[in-house]
């Protein structure tokens, strides 16, 4: 007798009956049940396809004794924990900030556990703002990674691109380095501050941008359908602001090395929207250095000179430093 399989169903058809993903349906506080993870070599490689971070640690023995994930791997399983409670088909949101904040490695082939909740909603200028608080935890219980992000929820992207969507009030990125000074590639304690730093370029094609916002678990909005983006009032598809910071968290790694995966901070606003291939530059400098801690403001610039994220990383400088090698 021939047997017969059950049909797969993807994550998006899972949830399809849950919430509408409106502004009006999140309650406060709102936590979601929590996910287990298993960071297996699929994710790994499918990770570095979609960032294209191929780093040695990655795929071999790192300074950690063992191999370990990206720094942004697990990125999505915190912002997407609201599919668990939401149709994620319905969604309609752009990230304005993000804060991340790196305790320790996490290890391939382990097995994590992800948790959080919304825990504010605000209204400003005619939009619904949500903020959600999400960590990992490793099996044995260590903290891995936690997140505070804030998106608007249900918006056009049409609506806000171009303009400023995100900028901190008070504090601001100057985005200035000091270009008689030589550029940093490594962090070193007393450098001289004001430094530019290192940074990189790249651009994401529809396949990577596909594989990181979850194409694959069904879902269709406007970093993964170009219909959704035209629908959304821009002509080309939306680069996911976490593929962005990927771009920005490599550039740390390659900085400061290992202490980046157990001190590093991001905070970051998302200030212009970025495009299926376009070319995406990471920028840095050097603005502050004090108990062995050095901060950096950074930026993302794209092609048509509009400036698509900005913040400030932080982490303890090791003066033994080293940093992962490109294995393409």
């Amino acid at each position: 007798m021939m047997r017969r399989h059950a049909p797969t169903i993807t994550h998006a058809e899972a949830h399809a009956h849950a919430k509408d993903a409106s502004y009006d349906a999140v309650v406060i506080p709102e936590p979601f049940p929590p996910v287990e993870v298993i960071v297996d070599e699929d994710r790994v490689k499918a990770h570095a396809f979609a960032q294209g971070d191929y780093g040695s640690w990655y795929f071999g023995d790192s300074p950690f004794g063992e191999r370990i994930a990206q720094p942004l791997l697990l990125a999505n399983d915190m912002l997407f924990l609201f599919y668990e409670s939401y149709n994620g088909n319905t969604a309609e949101g752009l990230q304005t900030h993000e804060r991340l904040r790196w305790h320790s490695p996490v290890r391939v082939g382990e097995r994590v556990r992800v948790e959080g909740g919304y825990v504010d909603k605000y209204e400003r200028r005619g939009h619904g703002y949500v903020v959600m608080d999400a960590e990992v935890r490793g099996e044995d219980g260590r903290t891995l990674l936690s997140h505070r992000g804030t998106e608007i929820m249900r918006t056009r992207a049409g609506e806000v691109s171009g303009r400023s969507r995100g900028v901190p009030q008070g504090r601001r990125v100057a985005a200035d380095p000091d270009r008689s000074l030589p550029m940093l590639t490594r962090a070193k304690r007393g450098a001289p501050i004001g430094s530019p730093v290192a940074g990189l370029s790249r651009h994401f094609t529809q396949d990577q941008m596909n594989t990181f916002s979850w194409l694959a678990h069904g879902y269709r909005n406007v970093h993964t359908d170009i219909r959704r983006a035209r629908d959304s009032g821009v002509d080309r598809t939306i680069v996911q602001a976490l593929q962005q910071t990927g771009l920005i968290a490599e550039a740390m790694v390659a900085y400061f090395g290992a202490s980046w995966f157990t001190s590093g901070e991001l905070d970051l606003r998302y200030t212009h929207p970025a495009y299926c291939a376009e070319e995406l530059t990471v920028r840095a400098a050097l603005v502050g250095e004090a108990d062995g801690v050095q901060e950096l403001e950074v930026w993302i610039d794209a092609a048509d000179e509009s400036r698509t994220a900005l913040g400030w990383a932080r982490a303890r400088v090791d003066e033994d430093l080293r940093r992962p090698r490109s294995l393409l």
